[in-house]
């Protein structure tokens, strides 16, 4: 499969994307994961966008594209993909457009996740992660909390409520997410690739999704 996960931040997209890539071999991809992977492996756009990186600026929608398209030409990638989070903005989503044509690649569909803001500020304002930056496990303090409370179960480290998962921060992310990222919603549409999901159960979101696939 290869698919574009759209939604708000808590939406579900990580654990929707985490669950299909179960099904078929199909790989999760996020920014921040092939931007680290080309820095890490000390590519020529990696050494660039690790420039932009160190000076804390944000990197270039081109350089974005050209490590995407070195990431999606991967051999982990001929079983599928799944673009968790990206693209960002229109213009993000023009450019890929461009590059999936390039690289002869057909998308099967874009896939809105409709979370309401409520659960979205339950699930994230309950959300704990692992301080270790080695480990960064993610736990819940509702549904899936850590044995022993403010403990990884995996390291030992403190678990902490990331600066970014305080109700006043989540609802400025919604509000940038709404503002940027919500029109991708019409132009997948437009170009007749929108799967409007609307379920709070990741389990349900990935058998609507293997049904469309199948039809």
């Amino acid at each position: 499969m290869r698919l574009i996960l759209l939604g708000a931040p808590g939406a579900g997209k990580g654990t929707v994307a985490k669950l299909l890539t179960q099904i078929d071999g199909s790989v999760q991809i996020s920014t921040g994961d092939i931007l680290r992977g080309a820095v890490r492996d000390g590519t020529d756009l990696g050494k660039e966008a690790e420039g932009y990186m160190n000076r804390g600026e944000l990197v270039p929608d081109s350089l974005i594209m050209g490590i995407m398209g070195e990431r999606l030409l991967e051999d982990d990638c001929k079983s599928g993909f799944l673009l968790d989070g990206f693209p960002r903005t229109i213009p993000q989503a023009e450019e890929l457009k461009t590059l999936l044509e390039k690289l002869n690649i057909d998308l099967d569909f874009a896939v809105n996740l409709n979370v309401p803001k409520d659960v979205i500020l339950d699930r994230l304002t309950t959300r704990r992660t692992c301080s270790n930056p080695e480990c960064q496990a993610i736990y819940n303090v509702k549904s899936m909390p850590s044995k022993v409370e403010g403990i990884c179960d995996k390291c030992g480290s403190p678990t902490i409520q990331r600066d970014d998962e305080t109700e006043e921060a989540i609802t400025k992310r919604l509000d940038t997410f709404n503002e940027q990222t919500a029109p991708l919603v019409d132009f997948y549409r437009d170009e007749g690739l929108l799967l409007d999901v609307n379920a709070t159960s990741s389990d349900v979101v990935v058998s609507t999704i293997k049904e469309k696939l199948a039809g």
